[in-house]
C-alpha cells in the first residue's frame, strides 16, 4: 500500500478529550469504567460503561442542532472540529467537492431513537420528532459532518459491529490513493450507553458481569475475564497523501502502510476456534506493508476479554508470528476506559499513534492471573518503554469479521 499520512487527531473518551490528558491516563493505566447512572441499569446482568464527561466543554454545536441529532452525531462533529484544528486544515481554502467522510459504527444513535419511540406509544405519532427518522440511523454522523462543513466529496459509512471504523479507515486511506479524494475525516464513533443498546450488547453474551469491581472489570487475556465493558466515544483521524502534506509543511503523526481483512464464515457470533482467518488478515496486512513478523514493535490488540475472543487472537498472532510471537508486545488499553464497539478501531489507532510519539507501550490493565492459553507479552498493567517503528491494530467483529491494520512512525 502506498503510504497515507495521519496529519491529526480528534478524539472524545472517557478517558480524556483532550490528547494529552487522554495519553496520561492510558499511560498511568487509570480505568474509567464506572456504574452506569444515566438509567436506571439494575435488572441488567451487565450495569458498568465508560462514560465521556466533558463534552459540552469542547462543543461549539448548536442547541437548535443538538435537538436533531443523536450523542454519537454530537460526538463525531467535536471530533471532527478537533481533528480538523489538530491538522491545521482550514476548509475555506479547500476543494469541498474533493473532501472525503468515512465513519464506523455497530448501533446508530439509539439515546434519540428510544427516547422518541416511548413518546410515540404515549402520544401517538404527533408526539414523534419529525428528525427521529434522521437521527438514530448508523449514516446519521457522516451527514451531519458533511452538512455542518459543507463536504461534498466520496464518502461512507461502514457497519461492521467492532471492526466497523478500523475498515472505514482502511476504506478511506485506499480511497484516497485511487485519487478520489485530496484527503478525508476517517474515523467512527459510538454511543452504547442506552437501555436498548446495552440489551442488545447484553444478549450478545459477551459483556462481564463483574459491576462490583467497575475499574477492575475488563481484564482481557487474564484467566479469570468475563467479556468486556462496553464504552461511548468517538475518534477521527485527517488522511492525506504525501505530496499535499508536503506541500503544506503538514505534521505527519504516523503513515498507514499495509491493511488486510477476512471472514471466518463459521457463527453468527463467535469467532472461529482455530483463528486461521484472523491470521490470514494479519498476514495480509503484513504482505500489503511489505514488512516480515520481526519488524512489528507493537500489536493493539482486539482484547475483547472473552475465553473464545481472547484465546483465538493469541492463537492467531502466534500463527503468524511464530518464535517472534513472545518478543513482540502485544496491549489491549481499550481496558482502561471500555470497549467502544464501532468505534474502537479510530481509538485503537489514536492510541497506538500516541504510543509511537512518547515511544511507550500501553498497558492492559487488571491483568492478574495468567491464562495458560494466552501466553504473550500483554504488557501487564504496567506501560513499557519502547520504540514503536511498525505497529499493527487488530480489531474483530461478532460474525467472524476480522481486520488489521499496519501503521509506520514517519
Amino acid at each position: 500500500m502506498e503510504k497515507i499520512a495521519i496529519t491529526g487527531l480528534g478524539l472524545i473518551s472517557p478517558s480524556g478529550i483532550e490528547k494529552r490528558q487522554f495519553w496520561s491516563n492510558i499511560k498511568a493505566g487509570r480505568s474509567t469504567v464506572e456504574k452506569i447512572e444515566r438509567f436506571d441499569a439494575s435488572l441488567y446482568p451487565s450495569r458498568i460503561a465508560g462514560h465521556v464527561k466533558e463534552l459540552e466543554a469542547y462543543s461549539s454545536v448548536s442547541s437548535r442542532l443538538l435537538k436533531k441529532i443523536d450523542l454519537f452525531s454530537h460526538m463525531a462533529l467535536v471530533a471532527s472540529e478537533l481533528c480538523l484544528t489538530d491538522a491545521k486544515i482550514n476548509l475555506s481554502d479547500e476543494d469541498l467537492k474533493r473532501v472525503g467522510i468515512f465513519m464506523g459504527n455497530a448501533l446508530g444513535g439509539w439515546l434519540y431513537a428510544e427516547t422518541e419511540l416511548r413518546d410515540m406509544y404515549i402520544e401517538g405519532r404527533e408526539g414523534v420528532s419529525p428528525f427521529m427518522a434522521s437521527a438514530w440511523f448508523p449514516a446519521a454522523p457522516q451527514g451531519q459532518i458533511s452538512i455542518y462543513y459543507g463536504i461534498k466529496g466520496f464518502s461512507k459509512t461502514i457497519v461492521a459491529d467492532r471492526a466497523s471504523s478500523l475498515m472505514a479507515i482502511a476504506y478511506a486511506a485506499r480511497t484516497i490513493i485511487r485519487g478520489k479524494c485530496d484527503f478525508i475525516l476517517a474515523g467512527g464513533m459510538e454511543a452504547p450507553v442506552t437501555p436498548y443498546a446495552l440489551l442488545c450488547c447484553v444478549t450478545s453474551g459477551m459483556l462481564t458481569h463483574n459491576n462490583e469491581n467497575p475499574h477492575g472489570a475488563y481484564r482481557p487475556f487474564d484467566k479469570n475475564r468475563d467479556g468486556f465493558a462496553i464504552a461511548e466515544g468517538a475518534g477521527v483521524l485527517t488522511l492525506e497523501p504525501h505530496h499535499r502534506v508536503n506541500k503544506r509543511g503538514a505534521h505527519v503523526y504516523a503513515n498507514i502502510i499495509g491493511y488486510g481483512t477476512s471472514t471466518d464464515a463459521v457463527n453468527r457470533i463467535d469467532p472461529a476456534q482455530d483463528g486461521h482467518q484472523l491470521a490470514r488478515a494479519i498476514k495480509m496486512a503484513l504482505d500489503d506493508a511489505g514488512l516480515s513478523p520481526g519488524d512489528i514493535d507493537y500489536i493493539c490488540a482486539d482484547g475483547a476479554g472473552t475465553v473464545a475472543g481472547d484465546i483465538t487472537e493469541t492463537k492467531a498472532i502466534k500463527e503468524v508470528f511464530n518464535n517472534h510471537a513472545k518478543k513482540v508486545p502485544v496491549s489491549a488499553p481499550k481496558s482502561i476506559f471500555g470497549n467502544m464497539l464501532g468505534a474502537s478501531g479510530a481509538l485503537d489507532v489514536i492510541t497506538t499513534v500516541l504510543a509511537m510519539e512518547h515511544d511507550m507501550v500501553p498497558p492492559t490493565i487488571n491483568y492478574q492471573t495468567p491464562d495458560p492459553e494466552c501466553d504473550l507479552d500483554y504488557c501487564p498493567n504496567k506501560a513499557q518503554v519502547k520504540e514503536i517503528k511498525n505497529a499493527m491494530i487488530i480489531n474483530r467483529g461478532r460474525g467472524g469479521i476480522n481486520c488489521a491494520l499496519i501503521v509506520q512512525k514517519n
